[in-house]
């Protein structure tokens, strides 16, 4: 009798476990590549908030969208955006027990959406292709090298996608000899429903920059009730497809209508609301972190120097320094 209790007793607690695990969320934030490289006194920080993600990004640039050369890795760039850059960054957040998803990024002069990005001849399209999987491949070696638990093949580049999925398929192959890990691809809100290789990758990855409210300082039932249709698409494409979400960047700016176009990062929008960037944001939690199929994300964005950025005259995405930050500190604290 004694003995089966013992069996039950142990049945019960693996099958809590169980389902702690399943609930456990990616609590993550985009760690911004820097000049320097970064100390433990930078990851303190990070850790403060209860985060157990980074996201690492080194970056290639182009010229212009017409430019199939990427330039990446070089000794013109950052520190923090080559690969020895990202290595380093790699190694002290593994050190704090903090999870990290490589995810290589591209900048086009003057700032251009890498959504647009598009050859016009077969030539520039070949040429495209092989300085993408030359930067691309560089970094699943990286990944594979430092053992991350994640790896993103791309960021909203939804114009190269369309007219070259052949070749995003075939990538994914030639990644897979290289990496072992967990792979998404970061889609844009508004075009993640037509990514055509999803079934290849372990998670949909979602930049969520939804339309959540018009309104200049949202409520939070007014964001909460802006999230429902979204929560609906978003659950039909998981399901969809089988395989669940990650937001691979989400976040708000602290600036007055914030929810109503929340893509929208240029410094014409200067009026700062602490409030709306607040308010959103538990509300993307209230109404997501709840679904089996959501696995978390990645705040955009995060900064080393946490004790210089941020704070309340500031309008931008940053959460560091703002009320919004114990916010997101709760909200990890809740899901780990």
């Amino acid at each position: 009798m004694r003995f089966k209790i013992v069996v039950r007793f142990l049945f019960l607690f693996f099958l809590l476990q169980s389902c702690e695990g399943q609930n456990k969320k990616i609590n993550g934030i985009s760690f911004v590549a820097s000049r320097e490289e970064a100390t433990q006194k930078n990851i303190d920080p990070v850790l403060n908030i209860n985060a157990n993600y980074a996201a690492v990004m080194p970056f290639g640039f182009i010229r212009d969208l017409e430019t199939p050369e990427i330039i990446h890795n070089t000794d013109r760039q950052w520190f923090g955006e080559t690969r020895a850059g990202a290595k380093q960054y790699i190694e002290l957040l593994h050190k704090n027990n903090i999870e990290v998803m490589v995810k290589p990024q591209i900048w086009i002069r003057r700032g251009e959406f890498t959504g647009y990005l598009k050859m016009n001849t077969e030539e520039d399209w070949q040429a495209l292709q092989k300085s993408y999987s030359s930067f691309i491949l560089e970094y699943a070696s990286l990944a594979a090298e430092a053992d991350v638990a994640m790896f993103c093949i791309g960021t909203e580049l939804e114009q190269f996608i369309v007219n070259r999925p052949t070749y995003w398929k075939n990538l994914i192959t030639e990644i897979k000899k290289v990496y072992k890990g967990k792979l998404t691809y970061a889609a844009n809100w508004d075009e993640y429903k037509r990514v055509p290789f999803w079934e290849q990758l372990d998670y949909i990855g979602v930049d969520a920059y939804f339309p959540i409210s018009e309104n200049k300082t949202p409520t939070l039932e007014e964001s909460q009730q802006g999230w429902k249709k979204w929560k609906a698409e978003l659950k039909g494409v998981s399901q969809k497809v089988d395989k669940p979400i990650v937001f691979t960047e989400y976040g708000y700016r602290s600036v007055d209508f914030s929810g109503k176009e929340p893509w929208v990062s240029d410094h014409t929008m200067r009026d700062v609301n602490l409030e709306a960037q607040k308010n959103l944001t538990q509300a993307l939690f209230n109404e997501l972190y709840k679904e089996d199929w959501f696995k978390g994300g990645f705040i955009w964005k995060w900064f080393i120097a946490h004790e210089r950025v941020g704070g309340n005259d500031n309008p931008m995405f940053t959460p560091q320094n703002k009320p919004v930050e114990e916010v997101i500190k709760k909200q990890f604290l809740s899901s780990q």
